[in-house]
């Protein structure tokens, strides 16, 4: 495991969180409907006037087909980054505690060194901290 994977982890979430949203979406399109009222009357004597109303669906069998196929595509989007997201989460449960919290704060959470020391406490430093996630992934 490296940084690049720590990195694509992120970008995992972020395409994880996106694609839900898009496939909501597309659903939410595929599922519109129009609608309306004609007039009409009675076919037999006496003739009385009436009012139907009709709905259907906004798209035809092909623009149904294409919204289905664009859905099925974001799903497997969505399951290819889970598994990054499932494989980087499993990892971090297999290095060492101190490194799981380095690795949250400076990777995941994006914050600079000197902040990562502080919230690590124990008088490390941001100099410290970097160094030791170095040797760490070198390691691995």
């Amino acid at each position: 495991m490296d940084k690049k994977l720590l990195s694509e982890y992120m970008d995992a979430c972020a395409i994880v969180k996106e694609t839900e949203q898009e496939i909501q979406r597309l659903k939410t399109r595929r599922n519109r409907t129009a609608g309306g009222v004609v007039a009409g009357s009675n076919p037999d004597f006496p003739w009385q006037p009436q009012h139907f109303h009709i709905s259907g669906l906004m798209y035809g069998y092909e623009a149904d087909r294409n919204l289905h196929r664009q859905e099925q595509i974001l799903e497997e989007r969505k399951k290819q980054a889970n598994e990054i997201k499932i494989r980087t989460e499993a990892w971090m449960n297999t290095i060492p505690v101190r490194m799981q919290r380095i690795i949250q704060y400076k990777i995941f959470e994006n914050l600079s060194w000197e902040e990562v020391a502080k919230k690590m406490g124990r008088k490390a430093t941001g100099n410290s901290l970097r160094m030791e996630l170095e040797r760490f992934l070198k390691e691995k």
